[in-house]
């Protein structure tokens, strides 16, 4: 039996053949197909612009420098994400300001303006799992400070609210291809943006600060880097883009059956739902273990590996990691800290079937009955 994993790329004949094509061809660096990846974003999400980059972190990274960011600046985020988030805007001198987040793993939209201060300069949020934050609070309150808002949307490529989609509610937003994302150009990605200053600046810091004057003359005029985007990965991206909606109806589909499988389980864990008129992602399927349970979650996790399900924790508060402690000192958000201790992230991607959900939600009900047995003994 394969394992199955929380989470995979999907890769079929389409964007074999593409890649082939690329690979036969006479241009493998940034060319058209660059540029096809980048309009089909920019169509699928309403966002003006989309520019592409070799990772989601340089695309962050770029995103902060191009919007100044900079030296003792503030920023308000969340610690329940991919150190990336605060990592880039250490690597500018400016300063994470963890905001503590609500049960669902999204950033506590009602605890941001008491951390607001002369020094903040933008808040950056995380759609956790594919559920879109709180925007249209999030928005008033950037509107009202007069604060940058960045959305790395890196979960969330095919999210939205009462239909509009993720990528075009910010000023800018940044999505993830790395291969267990909802579309994979295998590392890969993106900064949307309705700002022609940003693009501009965007295009010019991917690609060394030049630009191009005429035939053999360019010119450097700011510091910049090789964060451009390959043919070959653009190519995975075009067909994959073709297939999005598909990949999450069927993430969809799975959660669905889980949703019903666990509506009687309270006892054991929760779930986490999604507002009227939202769509989610589905990049994961958390659950949040109840407190008697959470303590047994490593015991929990190892009898899941041995049944080849492959679970995982989403995401240890970026503040506990020891470079964030030596930096900072420590910090507790109560909030983040039961979310850490409870959640875990169980198979939900569009290579699953029914019958394997139904397999996943056997064995983690089967496993956690036991250790729930076990706690009543010990009691």
């Amino acid at each position: 039996m394969d394992i199955i994993s929380y989470s995979t790329q999907c890769i079929e004949q389409d964007d074999i053949d593409g890649v082939v094509a690329i690979l036969q061809g006479n241009f493998l660096a940034q060319g058209a197909k660059v540029e096809e990846f980048e309009k089909a974003l920019s169509e699928y999400t309403g966002a003006k612009h989309a520019i592409t980059f070799n990772s989601a972190t340089s695309a962050l990274f770029t995103a902060y420098t191009a919007c100044n960011i900079s030296l003792d600046d503030e920023v308000i985020t969340t610690p329940i994400s991919f150190v990336a988030t605060s990592n880039m805007l250490i690597e500018l001198g400016a300063i994470p300001v963890w905001c503590d987040i609500k049960m669902d793993g999204n950033i506590d939209e009602e605890k941001i303006e008491k951390l607001i201060t002369l020094k903040t300069k933008a808040i950056v949020v995380v759609d956790f799992a594919g559920k879109p934050v709180a925007m249209q609070r999030i928005q008033e309150i950037a509107k009202k400070y007069d604060l940058l808002l960045i959305d790395d949307a890196s979960h969330a490529l095919g999210s939205s609210i009462k239909a509009e989609k993720i990528g075009s509610m910010a000023d800018m937003s940044i999505f993830s291809f790395h291969a267990i994302k909802p579309i994979t150009t295998s590392e890969g990605g993106a900064v949307l943006t309705d700002n022609d200053a940003y693009a501009d600046k965007l295009r010019l810091i991917r690609s060394h600060g030049i630009t191009k004057k005429e035939l053999w003359d360019s010119d450097m005029s700011s510091m910049g880097y090789n964060f451009r985007m390959t043919e070959v990965a653009a190519s995975l991206g075009v067909t994959q883009m073709k297939k999005l909606d598909r990949f999450i109806q069927k993430r969809d589909e799975i959660a669905s059956y889980y949703y019903e499988r666990f509506k009687d389980r309270q006892l054991l864990f929760s779930t986490i739902t999604l507002e009227t008129n939202t769509v989610s992602s589905r990049h994961l399927f958390p659950i949040l273990l109840n407190k008697n349970l959470s303590k047994y979650k490593k015991n929990i996790i190892q009898e899941m590996h041995a049944a080849m399900i492959n679970v995982q924790v989403h995401y240890k508060p970026i503040y506990q990691n020891s470079f964030y402690k030596e930096k900072f000192g420590e910090v507790f958000l109560d909030a983040a800290e039961k979310f850490y201790e409870a959640e875990l992230s169980i198979p939900c991607h569009q290579k699953m079937s029914i019958d394997d959900a139904a397999f996943v939600a056997d064995t983690l009900l089967k496993i956690l009955r036991r250790f729930t047995d076990q706690e009543l003994l010990d009691a």
